[in-house]
């Protein structure tokens, strides 16, 4: 590399980084927010849930387009567009006045964002193709969307206590004008010539059969998982990914090649990208609503109280990208994912603990972020090192789309462990011949963190409950449920990484790692 394309290095690097900031921080920042929308703006459980899901499946139905889109147009170009998207629609959430308008400003929002990490990941994979040179620029990226994961819940909380909750979206205006300009001076423009098409039929279809999924799952308890509107939204989306695998198989040049799947060491990081999605991800949605709820903490405590959980991808990236140089990514990856199983036993019981607060969750809580820092950044480095340079845009796709087809699903899966946790527990606790239907709404209140209302609400709770111990008990018994899920998720997507990964698997770029 000559000296004249350092200082553009420089710069492209300082823009991945950027972007990568602000998708780090609108994914840890908005949780934090969720009790204070919930209030402002009068919305339930499930409007919660979609706040989150509706941008991580908008995520989900761009990601592969993304990639062919800037291996054909450029990757630059597509790069400038994500980042001027990502900007306006985050304009669009901070206006939002109601629940309805802030889930479709969060899915546009979705939309930019998912695009835009694509294009993070194809820049830095064309750009930094020298071994040392691109691990420490897919290290510092770690590291920089570690700062917005760790800083994000605090960054929330106290954007909440001193201002008002739109400022979580609208900082992101302003951030997107530095990262274009950054874009304009350092990125190269770059391309894949046999790219010649945008596969509309695999997008459409995948698309409906991940939508179709998350909703039969949220809405399933409502609907009645046997009733026919139910068994007709599942079957739609079972149909849709069986064409998705027809259309896949069928096309000249897909968005997902199913021959990638054959290299060893795409396959293995694919089910950490996985992992880290069945577990660390989805949980963060939830946990806030932990040290709400459960633990009585206000929005800057309760953000405080996340940084044990997203501080460690801050300072972990570096020494995974050590790890993977000595140990190789085949042990690490699995290494990482089995660790954060561990981290979710740990705040079982913690959580469970007689005189439960920050403290008893501590020791689980770092040991999920370790886990995370040792998965994250090797996996994406592993993946997208594993096929041809101008393949790099379908392979970050793939990728991408496997972390949020997983997050997406396992956002809507983990609330339903939790409210049918808390379903069960306050069934056990109710009078003979309560309600069912009152039930499921009171827990559907508690679920969300909002403890007052079970003693208010029902008479004959009032006596049983006075002090809101029941609810509180039944709190902390569906988020046991809900890490014991999330342990059993890390753990068996890192005995199969481990077992795709084979003895002495390597990436096909392994020069990469050892430059």
């Amino acid at each position: 590399m000559t000296l004249s394309r350092s200082p553009k290095n420089a710069l492209a690097l300082a823009a991945v980084c950027l972007t990568s900031l602000m998708f780090g921080l609108e994914i840890s920042s908005v949780p934090t927010i969720l009790p204070t929308l919930q209030t402002v703006l009068h919305g339930d459980f499930k409007s919660m849930q979609w706040i989150m899901n509706a941008y991580t499946i908008a995520c989900t139905t761009v990601l592969m387009a993304t990639g062919a889109l800037a291996d054909r147009f450029g990757r630059r170009r597509m790069y400038l567009a994500t980042i001027v998207l990502f900007a306006l629609t985050s304009l669009l959430c901070g206006l939002a006045q109601s629940v309805s308008v802030l889930i479709v400003s969060r899915f546009l929002q979705g939309i930019g964002g998912g695009a835009m990490l694509i294009c993070q990941v194809a820049v830095l994979s064309h750009q930094f193709q020298e071994g040392r040179e691109r691990s420490r620029a897919f290290a510092a990226w770690g590291i920089i969307f570690g700062i917005g994961l760790g800083f994000g819940p605090i960054i929330g909380g106290l954007i909440v206590a001193v201002s008002n909750w739109q400022w979580v979206f609208l900082i992101h205006v302003f951030v997107s004008i530095v990262a274009l300009a950054l874009v304009f001076a350092g990125v190269q423009e770059s391309r894949d010539p046999h790219a010649q098409h945008l596969d509309v039929p695999g997008v459409v279809t995948l698309s409906v059969a991940c939508f179709g999924l998350v909703y039969y799952i949220t809405q399933g308890p409502d609907l009645g998982f046997g009733s026919v509107p139910a068994m007709s939204i599942i079957a739609v989306a079972a149909l849709s990914f069986i064409a998705f695998l027809i259309v896949e198989k069928r096309s000249p040049r897909p968005m997902f090649d199913f021959s990638v799947l054959r290299i060893r060491s795409f396959s293995g990081a694919l089910f950490g990208s996985m992992g880290m999605n069945f577990s660390f991800w989805p949980f963060m949605i939830y946990l806030p609503i932990y040290f709400h709820g459960a633990l009585g903490y206000a929005s800057v405590s309760a953000g405080l109280s996340l940084l044990a959980y997203t501080l460690p991808t801050l300072v972990v990236p570096p020494l995974a990208e050590r790890l993977v140089l000595r140990f190789e990514a085949r042990r690490v990856i699995p290494l990482g994912m089995f660790t954060i199983g561990l981290g979710f036993i740990l705040m079982k019981f913690g959580s469970s603990a007689e005189h439960a607060d920050w403290l008893t969750m501590l020791p689980g809580c770092l040991l999920c972020g370790i886990g995370l820092g040792l998965t994250n950044t090797p996996v994406t480095n592993t993946a997208t090192g594993a096929v041809s340079p101008d393949r790099v845009g379908m392979a970050s796709g793939i990728d991408m789309s496997a972390r949020l087809i997983s997050l997406a699903i396992n956002i809507a899966v983990m609330g339903f462990i939790l409210l049918e946790g808390v379903l069960s527990y306050l069934k056990r606790s109710a009078p003979e011949g309560a309600d069912g239907g009152y039930l499921r709404l009171l827990a559907e209140k508690v679920a969300a963190g909002d403890m007052s209302l079970l003693s208010q609400s029902t008479p004959a709770l009032t006596v049983l409950d006075p002090h809101g111990a029941i609810a509180h008990a039944a709190l902390v018994h569906g988020f046991g449920l809900v890490m014991l899920y999330g342990a059993l998720g890390a753990w068996v997507l890192s005995m199969l990484s481990a077992l795709t990964f084979g003895p002495g698997a390597q990436p096909r770029a392994a020069a990469n790692y050892v430059g």
